[in-house]
């Protein structure tokens, strides 16, 4: 049976740069989690940032950008996180390949998991098209990447489909 890689924050636990969680509810989801077909993840976290940690978010471009050494990831007060960033996805990379994933469902807007947005590096919470670190890399490698408003798309792609 296929699974799916899931941002953690989605699925109920509090990794997020808050500490917090943003659960979604949704039936098809909550029936692979029972089927143990979920494999929950968080990047940066695996990556080594602490929960709760300051805000980040790409400058100088998306997380494309980011793996080709052209933007960096940063908090508010200019620290360079961009190691942990990288890191982390690489080890969402890992996973997807010793699970045979090919389907992600990502938390947008994240400077790690947006898939169609992230911000744009000025703390504004003003969105720019783009994907975060590990969205870009996962798809690098084959990974069709969705977001939480995505999901019946995600579960119904010929990457997940296949594996049924």
């Amino acid at each position: 049976m296929s699974k799916v890689l899931v941002s953690a924050c989605l699925l109920g636990n509090p990794v997020r740069y808050d500490g917090k969680s943003k659960l979604l509810h949704h039936a098809r989801l909550s029936r692979l989690v029972e089927q143990d077909r979920v494999i929950g993840f968080c990047p940066e976290v695996a990556g080594g940032l602490p929960i709760p940690r300051d805000a980040a978010e790409i400058r100088g471009g998306d997380g494309a950008a980011v793996i080709d050494g052209h933007a960096r990831v940063e908090t508010r007060n200019g620290c360079d996180v961009t190691a942990f960033f990288v890191a982390g996805a690489r080890q969402a990379l890992a996973l997807c390949r010793l699970h045979d994933i090919g389907v992600a469902i990502l938390t947008e807007s994240s400077p790690s998991c947006g898939s169609s947005q992230v911000y744009d590096g000025e703390f504004a919470r003003s969105p720019v098209p783009g994907s975060g670190v590990t969205s870009a890399l996962l798809r690098r490698h084959g990974v069709a990447v969705f977001n939480q408003h995505q999901i019946d798309t995600a579960l119904s792609h010929p990457a997940f489909c296949k594996r049924c």
